[in-house]
């Protein structure tokens, strides 16, 4: 009972800020129209502004209220200017001094040009209509409840009615307005993918920063380790040649302190190699690797390691890199004594946990180390948690996805049961028999030839029956077709809209 007391009170809610909604779109339409018919285009991002906030607020209500959690759908918003090496900012064949305008030229054709802003300006003006239809459980309800207070013999029984129909309806009313919202403000399959390859080109771009930034770190290690080393190494022989007639005793030494330089170049040039690909990563696996790693490392290390498959060589890189640089942070930074790690495997993705005993306060807006690794994951669509109160312990979670590619998949969703098999099968297999053989077909048989009844039934049946049965057959034609295809689709809509090809795209969805 208190969930349906519940229910009848958010609809009552959100019918009344449906109804408020009138007066905003009145307001903001106002504004569209005097953007694009007098030339205030200044008004056309503030009227954006305030619908999209109202939006956001409805998808907020949706996911707390009535179950369904509906993301954002707006195209990314496009990237920030940059002056031209002459110091000017370019719009189109404009040039400009700050970058002012060429961002509020850039953000209104955004705002003008995404397929989401009308969508949710139609939503707006269409959300009071559903506003009146939130408001009937509680109508009905007060309604109902006023009657039964009469105290008639006929009208006590319809008001409980009444009141009892009002009120169980309200949870199917606000399951249907979730269904709306999602209608409307769901993000579209043009949407994701847009958003996806936002983040692509982002995560593009910091892979080669990265890469960049290491390319520059082995250069300056060569330069300033063994390049140095090997240069001094020739000036010792030099003077060992010079030293060898006058003075053996001399040359001798010399040549032992050479021996002991290139040997300390060669181990530099291993702790380099080391640094850009570990042979034992390549031979042994991560584990192994990781295992080596807390073997290396000054703190008290446990490792467990539950892999069944190795990820491939660039994950396995990736995800090495960033267990040792949050081992040197829980040493050098964070004052560790010990450190657990966790290296798993969770279906196809691979998830490995640092933690450590040390101070705690580690933030990735703060520190460098735990940004590089940020930025390294994100080639692969991985993340970084970290939970580091202040005090300790601290605990980093890496995750990365799909990173377990011979994962053997166990699809969670569950099977579609027979019955729908059933009617899928009866659809696709039977549907052409009322939709063409006694339906189509049979109606240009009795426009062209009546007299030619043939094995149409429906023209053996009286006249007057003839042409409401053809049309009945068309009908349970297309609801048979209909049903095959949509029953799939209902059942996993998630993979249905992640398989989407451009020709299945149904109003850009």
């Amino acid at each position: 009972m208190r969930r349906y007391a519940t229910a009848t009170g958010r609809s009552l809610l959100l019918g009344l800020l449906a109804l408020a909604d009138l007066l905003l779109a009145m307001v903001t339409l106002l504004g569209i129209v005097l953007s694009f018919t007098l030339g205030m285009i200044f008004l056309f991002t503030p009227a954006v502004r305030v619908i999209r906030w109202r939006t956001t607020l409805a998808r907020r209500l949706s996911g707390r209220w009535l179950g369904r959690e509906v993301g954002p759908s707006y195209l990314p918003p496009p990237p920030p200017v940059r002056p031209q090496p002459d110091g000017w900012y370019r719009y189109d064949r404009q040039l400009y001094k700050t970058p002012r305008w060429p961002e509020w030229n850039n953000r209104w054709k955004w705002m003008c040009s995404d397929p989401a802003t009308w969508r949710d300006g139609l939503w707006l003006l269409l959300n009071p209509l559903m506003g009146v239809v939130l408001l009937l459980p509680a109508v009905a309800a007060g309604y109902g409840a006023a009657a039964a207070w009469r105290w008639h013999p006929a009208a006590l029984p319809a008001g409980l009615a009444v009141t009892a129909a009002a009120v169980a309806a309200a949870p199917r009313l606000l399951r249907f307005y979730g269904w709306w919202h999602e209608l409307l403000l769901g993000p579209t399959a043009k949407s994701l993918l847009a958003s996806r390859i936002h983040t692509l080109d982002q995560a593009r771009l910091e892979t080669a920063d990265s890469q960049a930034s290491e390319l520059r770190r082995i250069e300056r290690d060569l330069h300033d380790g063994a390049q140095a080393r090997l240069v001094a190494i020739g000036m010792t022989l030099g003077a060992v040649e010079a030293l060898v007639d006058s003075d053996p005793a001399a040359a001798k030494a010399l040549l032992a302190k050479a021996r002991d330089a290139s040997s300390t170049a060669l181990t530099e040039l291993r702790d380099l190699v080391r640094g850009i690909h570990p042979p034992v990563l390549a031979e042994r696996g991560l584990g192994d690797a990781v295992r080596a790693l807390a073997l290396d490392s000054p703190l008290k290390a446990e490792v467990t390691v539950d892999l069944k498959t190795r990820p491939e060589a660039p994950v396995e890189s990736a995800a090495y890199f960033s267990v040792s640089e949050l081992l040197t942070n829980a040493a050098r930074h964070g004052g560790a004594d010990r450190v657990w790690i966790d290296v798993s495997g969770r279906g196809k993705s691979l998830r490995i946990t640092v933690t450590d005993d040390g101070s705690g306060g580690a933030d990735p807006e703060r520190g460098s180390g735990l940004r590089g690794i940020e930025r390294r994951l994100a080639a692969f669509d991985g993340v970084l948690a970290v939970s580091s109160p202040r005090g300790g312990p601290t605990t980093a979670t890496i995750d990365l996805p799909h990173a377990l590619v011979w994962e053997e998949e166990r699809d969670p969703r569950p099977r579609m049961p027979r019955w729908k098999w059933l009617i899928v099968g009866l659809g696709y297999g039977l549907g052409w028999l009322p939709l063409f053989a006694q339906g189509v077909v049979a109606a240009v048989m009795k426009a062209v030839a009546p007299e030619n009844k043939s094995w149409f039934y429906t023209l053996y049946l009286p006249e007057s029956a003839q042409w409401p049965m053809i049309a009945f057959n068309v009908v349970l034609g297309v609801g048979m077709y209909a049903a095959a295809v949509l029953i799939p689709i209902q059942h996993s809509r998630e993979r249905w809209m992640a398989e989407a090809t451009p020709r299945r795209l149904w109003l850009d969805r």
